[in-house]
């Protein structure tokens, strides 16, 4: 499945690609690579609520996961301002 899932993503099918992740999640719902993979895919499409919540999920399971990384970089993301970039 995971070649399939890799070739989703070459081809530029997103939604296929998280369609497949979301429904082995449903038999593996505890599998922080897949909640990892779902997370950088949703990211890819700007649903950055749902990337940080598979995140988080992912991390609760796996502190060592890579998702631990992600989640934090994700929140310096929402966290950073440039009042430059605001007021030029």
């Amino acid at each position: 499945m995971t070649n399939d899932i890799e070739k989703l993503i070459a081809d530029g099918l997103l939604d296929e690609a998280i369609s497949l992740l979301s429904n082995a999640l449903k038999q593996a719902p505890a599998d922080d690579n897949l909640l990892f993979k779902r997370g950088k895919l949703l990211w890819k499409k700007g649903d950055i609520a749902g990337a940080m919540n598979d995140y988080c999920r992912a991390a609760q399971i796996n502190p060592d996961s890579p998702a631990a990384i992600a989640l934090e970089h994700a929140h310096d993301v929402q966290q950073f301002f440039n009042p430059d970039i605001l007021n030029p």
